[in-house]
């Protein structure tokens, strides 16, 4: 056992509590990760998600990076003193873990998104011995400590800035990864981003790096729009002052005959239908926004042969991806840290909402931190 301090959310409508709490030791398979920086992603907002969908009294946070301070038995190829990115988890037994894709895990919900271990024993207790759940995609890392197995640690270098890795084990991931894997783009290719936000900035520097001549950027905020503009996007079009069928129209026009590729991350219906509209007849639209649930598509526009995909993590394997995005961040070529504002983890309330208010793209906890008062 040891004492940690995490942000609990104890109720969907309330604050973020920073709290001493008590960590069991890592169980079979298992490690624990001290935690040098921790990225605020908008999937962590599920936590808020009317119904407490989410287990309560949690500890979120799924995009943490530190040292590994301790292993429980049986873990091989993972030691302490070890630094690691921590990314989604996932069973590996299953026939797509199997199959290279472990963001389509047959254990993916209950793995990540239920947050309570597969065997129901508490591994995070408050001070008056009642539990706190601690199992938000296999990690729980807004916290000094983060609990997590050998399948959603990834080993990096130490020389690395580890309070920066975080957000390379989801958001700058699942955006890159949709460019690399899920929709392929190659040199020369067309996409069109919709939201400039992490996930959609990583994607322009992703197709950047991937050759695509044409790298169209979509959103409502003009200071994200210049910065898509310096991380590779080829054209960028303000959403507030053009409308969804016009964005379509307007696609369309900068590319002759649409758009290759498209990418949603805003999951708003009017901007999906956008999204698939814009298409040559042979082009693919993905999806990974969260929120919507439903859209109205026009089904001619699939029967003449465009695609429309759903996108997990990118459809990365993140031990192989994560150093991969290492090496191209240390090249210049995805300066990823650009996006990063850090916060301690005691001002998580104001980094979240200066996330949702736009003022910053990347808010990353820094546990170690304490506001200056």
């Amino acid at each position: 056992m040891r004492r940690i301090e995490a942000a609990v959310l104890r109720a969907a409508d309330g604050p973020y509590t920073v709290e001493p709490l008590d960590l069991a030791d890592p169980g079979p398979g298992e490690v624990v990760v001290r935690i040098a920086g921790a990225g605020f992603c908008h999937t962590d907002q599920m936590g808020r998600a009317p119904g407490d969908a989410v287990t309560k009294p949690v500890i979120l946070g799924h995009e943490g990076a530190g040292v590994v301070e301790a292993t429980g038995p049986g873990v091989t190829g993972i030691a302490e003193g070890d630094a690691v990115v921590l990314s989604f988890d996932s069973c590996g037994s299953c026939r797509n873990c199997r199959d290279a894709r472990p963001g389509n895990c047959a254990r993916m919900v209950e793995l990540n998104m239920a947050a309570v271990a597969l065997d129901g024993v508490p591994r995070v207790t408050d001070g008056e011995g009642r539990p706190v759940h601690n199992r938000w995609f296999g990690q729980s890392s807004f916290a000094t400590h983060a609990l997590a197995t050998v399948r959603n640690v990834v080993p990096v270098d130490r020389d690395l800035p580890l309070e920066l890795l975080g957000p390379l084990g989801c958001g700058m991931q699942t955006g890159a990864g949709s460019v690399f894997f899920s929709l392929g783009v190659r040199a020369g290719d067309s996409l069109a981003i919709f939201g400039a936000g992490a996930v959609g900035l990583a994607a322009v520097m992703a197709a950047r790096v991937a050759g695509a001549a044409t790298i169209i950027a979509v959103d409502l905020n003009a200071e994200r729009l210049d910065l898509a503009r310096e991380l590779g996007a080829t054209h960028t079009l303000n959403g507030s002052d053009i409308e969804p069928d016009g964005l379509a129209a307007k696609i369309r026009e900068l590319t002759g005959d649409g758009a290759q590729y498209s990418f949603d991350t805003t999951a708003v219906p009017e901007i999906v239908a956008a999204a698939v509209a814009c298409l040559r007849t042979t082009g693919v639209c993905g999806l990974v926004g969260v929120g919507a649930r439903e859209y109205r598509l026009d089904p001619t526009l699939l029967l003449m042969g465009r695609t429309v995909k759903g996108i997990i993590e990118g459809d990365a394997v993140p031990q192989t991806f994560i150093p991969r995005l290492v090496e191209l961040w240390r090249q210049g070529r995805f300066p990823y840290d650009r996006l990063i504002a850090t916060y301690p983890l005691d001002q998580i309330g104001r980094a979240e909402a200066d996330a949702l208010a736009g003022k910053v793209v990347k808010p990353v906890l820094l546990p170690g931190a304490r506001e200056e008062r």
